[in-house]
């Protein structure tokens, strides 16, 4: 009884302060579409930043070695099993979420970019369009066009319509 009477006490003294943050929480995300043009701003900046970045002292050979291994030397069965983990645990929300947010705040210069659109475009290429949502197919489809991402047939599923 006493162990409960002693954090009876303590929580009373921090409630005030727990209800203060609570409150100023809700306030902020109320208040979030006001922060939404700063934010989109800065971020696509950041974004540009890092393309720049990469354009600049990422050697083609390395890239290209990055992008080539990844199609030489990792299987397909591992490529596969990542794509159906994906799509038995990530929610459908989310997805669509990621790929609006993609859309929305990767700004078009990046895909001016030969090396950014070619990393996005390697590792594009294995996402197949069975895992991405009903309602996100338009915005897929103008990513793949945006990034010249290639579609890629399966390595890991056998063709179904042999005779």
């Amino acid at each position: 009884m006493l162990l409960v009477d002693e954090l009876t006490k303590k929580f009373a003294l921090i409630e005030p302060i727990i209800s203060f943050f609570s409150d100023r929480l809700l306030l902020l995300v109320s208040k979030a579409h006001v922060f939404e043009k700063p934010f989109k701003f800065v971020l696509s900046r950041v974004i540009l930043l890092q393309v720049k970045i990469i354009d600049r002292y990422l050697p083609d050979k390395l890239l290209l070695f990055f992008i080539d291994s990844l199609d030489k030397y990792v299987p397909p069965k591992a490529i596969e099993l990542v794509i159906e983990e994906v799509d038995r645990v990530i929610p459908n929300k989310i997805i669509s979420s990621a790929l609006q947010t993609a859309d929305e705040y990767i700004p078009d210069s990046v895909a001016s970019s030969r090396k950014a659109s070619a990393a996005i475009a390697g590792v594009g290429k294995y996402v197949p369009d069975r895992i991405i949502p009903p309602e996100s197919r338009d915005i897929w489809a103008n990513l793949k066009m945006k990034f010249h991402i290639p579609t890629l047939l399966s390595r890991g599923q056998p063709d179904s319509h042999k005779d």
